[in-house]
């Protein structure tokens, strides 16, 4: 039950927008306001939010530090970020000091109550622009993953697989053997756990080969 929430934003607009939002989304919570990292991390001395609403950009430092703090004081409270940047600089390092959601202060009133009702079924509160960023990220990793496991020449025939020639096509083109281009091949399926010329065009696609 969310009983107490902690919002730390220096504008007095945004952190009463917030508090409305935060309200709406939980009967009879309560409220407290910091407005820079000093006195948020004072509050955590005789406070123990059940949620925390946190800027990033306050006057006398980033929101990572109030956190982390919040991960060390109480480990309990659902750490939100409340931003208007949505880029990798602000929104990875939130997370790695533990931010367990990540939500835009443009967005609608109503969807920020929606994206924090969710918390009490288990539902991370993301931003649509946050969750889709993520996997973009997390996509971009897998492919790079993939794409260190090729040789320069599984590299290549697969480029030409994705582009449906056939192997007898991929072999005057490279000027190897048909046996040679099947081996490949059967290589580049093992590595990438594929079994289709389908799979192997998606696989290229996201590696950046064609």
């Amino acid at each position: 039950m969310m009983k107490q929430a902690l919002i730390v934003d220096d504008l007095p607009d945004a952190a009463g927008m917030l508090c409305e939002v935060v309200m709406s989304a939980f009967q009879d919570i309560v409220c407290i306001c910091a407005s820079d990292v000093a006195s948020a991390c004072a509050q955590l001395k005789d406070v123990a939010p059940d949620l925390a609403l946190v800027d990033l950009e306050l006057p006398d430092g980033n929101g990572t530090q109030i956190i982390a703090e919040l991960n060390r004081r109480h480990p309990r409270c659902v750490s939100v970020v409340a931003s208007i940047f949505n880029d990798d600089l602000h929104l990875f390092p939130a997370l790695a000091a533990g931010a367990q959601g990540y939500i835009m202060k443009d967005q609608p009133r109503d969807m920020l109550v929606r994206q924090l009702r969710g918390i009490v079924e288990g539902q991370p509160p993301l931003s649509p622009i946050i969750a889709r960023r993520l996997l973009q990220h997390f996509r971009s990793e897998s492919a790079n993953s993939d794409l260190q496991q090729l040789t320069p020449r599984e590299r290549e025939i697969l480029a030409l697989l994705a582009r449906a020639m056939r192997t007898a096509e991929v072999s005057e083109r490279l000027g190897i053997s048909s046996f040679t281009v099947s081996d490949h091949v059967k290589n580049i399926y093992r590595k990438l756990n594929i079994s289709s010329r389908a799979e192997a065009a998606l696989k290229a696609k996201n590696m950046g080969l064609i």
